[in-house]
């Protein structure tokens, strides 16, 4: 029987550490994996309740979550899986890491001749973040130290995977509303202090054959959570194309700002490919998400799903998406070589 794994991320890792202890707390048969990285290589910690199992130090030629997946996490689990000696196992990932590269690794990764999603299944993801500061957080424009990327970024990609997000300290009215807004349909959110084992532990993400549907830009939708105190999310969908030209020219009409969007669109200049739509924290990020796939009903389209906090952005969003949409006409006369997105989607 595959070992059960719960992943969990925090954008802090006393957070983390502090739901790693309520994991293990009580619960014989539980293992903690823990991993954080730095600059002379990843420092990997497997621990049960009451007993440090190993403390070790390991050199990377590259201190990226990447090589410590691929060189000592996923045979550090598979060892787990294999061992016998924990009924579960928490991997406690590195502070401000994202969940979908680990996610990738244990469904499709191997160890020697076996599969990882032989050995173990994925039983949720949990993400443990700040109330009080968590609508600055997801929405506003601080970088990550050392850093290009937005915080708001990391902690988005963790909250789209999330299936229990664990909540320090008081969380205003209006973040509770915005969690609704950009987490799954049937997330849970709960107060770190008042959970438990149990809570951490509980099986919450049933198998399906795409484990990774979740994070897939072509899946992104409204979570369903109504408008209120002044959260909103839109819900931009044409089967047009968007006029490259336009697009370069009102990117930040449509993405900047204290907004959340996630989405698919197309170019008439690249028809076959998915192009794929991802901003927080005030950045956009676009790029390729594979090809449309014409064997399962899919015809190119566009859907941004945006949140937001503030009616102006709502209208301003919704009236430059309009703008960028190309006409038919358009879309059949493009001829041009070039369309500017070369650095972002490559060449044609």
């Amino acid at each position: 029987m595959p070992l059960p794994v719960t992943l969990l991320t925090s954008m802090d890792p006393v957070l983390r550490d502090s739901a790693t202890a309520a994991a293990l707390w009580g619960e014989p048969g539980t293992g903690l994996l823990r991993y954080d990285l730095h600059d002379d290589g990843l420092h990997r910690l497997v621990s049960e309740f009451g007993r440090v199992l190993e403390d070790v130090r390991v050199p990377l030629e590259h201190t990226c979550l990447g090589c410590a997946l691929r060189e000592d996490v996923l045979p550090t689990v598979a060892a787990a899986a294999r061992g016998g000696r924990f009924t579960r196992l928490v991997l406690a990932l590195p502070a401000a890491a994202e969940p979908l590269a680990a996610l990738q690794a244990l469904a499709l990764g191997h160890d020697g001749a076996d599969a990882l999603a032989d050995l173990v299944s994925v039983g949720g993801v949990v993400a443990v973040t700040h109330g009080p500061t968590l609508l600055e957080d997801l929405l506003g424009d601080e970088l990550l130290p050392g850093s290009e990327r937005a915080v708001g970024e990391v902690l988005a990609h963790q909250l789209d995977e999330a299936d229990l997000v664990l909540v320090d300290g008081d969380l205003p009215r209006r973040s509770a509303v915005l969690l609704d807004h950009v987490t799954a349909p049937g997330s849970v959110v709960a107060d770190l202090l008042a959970a438990d084992a149990a809570d951490l532990l509980a099986t919450r993400r049933a198998p399906t054959p795409d484990p990774l549907r979740r994070s897939d830009p072509r899946a992104a939708r409204p979570s369903g959570a109504d408008d209120r105190l002044g959260v909103f999310t839109l819900d931009l969908r044409a089967g047009s194309a968007l006029h490259p030209r336009r697009l370069l020219e009102e990117v930040e009409a449509v993405g900047a700002g204290r907004l959340r969007a996630r989405g698919v669109f197309w170019v008439p200049s690249r028809p076959g490919v998915v192009c794929a739509w991802d901003g927080a924290g005030g950045q956009v990020s676009i790029g390729t998400a594979g090809e449309w796939d014409a064997r399962r009903g899919e015809r190119p389209h566009t859907r941004l799903v945006v949140t937001g906090v503030d009616a102006g952005d709502a209208e301003r969003v919704s009236a430059a998406f309009g703008r960028i949409l190309a006409t038919p006409a358009e879309s059949a006369a493009w001829t041009a070589p070039h369309d500017g997105l070369e650095p972002w989607l490559g060449d044609r």
